[in-house]
């Protein structure tokens, strides 16, 4: 398949639908070229506290979430709501503090944490699986025990 260079982007003159498709498509990227993860596990935690609590919109997230795992934060977050709202519970922002993290590498690209998060009523983990894709780190796996 022939490139023309334009603007330091490589850009294919010819090739099948799925060549063009695959050369657009998301691209896996190396932990080299990734940012530190610490940050956004910290805050896609404290995120998804409050988008559980009522108190922020799961779409502020999406950027961050893989498909799965936003599909997986909007069911949830629509049954919170639900339980609220049949016990008449306005949404209140939570006081939420976190007591730990713990990160891991399983492979190049992937990084798997942990986070330990105390409430007023009680004491949570989140953890998530993170994945480098187009430069930047998203959330493939996502669960709050």
């Amino acid at each position: 398949m022939a490139l023309s260079v334009t603007d330091d982007i490589r850009i294919p003159r010819s090739g099948t639908a799925l060549e063009v498709a695959e050369y657009f498509a998301p691209q896996r990227s190396s932990s080299r070229d990734l940012p530190d993860p610490l940050p956004l596990v910290k805050n896609l935690t404290i995120g998804v506290l409050e988008v559980l609590a009522g108190v922020r919109d799961v779409d502020q997230l999406a950027r961050w979430l893989g498909e799965d795992a936003y599909r997986a934060l909007v069911t949830r977050a629509n049954l919170s709501a639900r339980a609220r709202s049949a016990r008449g519970v306005a949404a209140v922002r939570p006081a939420h503090r976190i007591l730990s993290e713990r990160t891991c590498v399983p492979a190049d690209g992937v990084v798997e944490a942990v986070v330990i998060v105390e409430g007023p009523i009680r004491t949570r983990a989140v953890a998530m699986r993170l994945e480098g894709w187009d430069g930047r780190w998203r959330a493939s796996s996502l669960a709050l025990l």
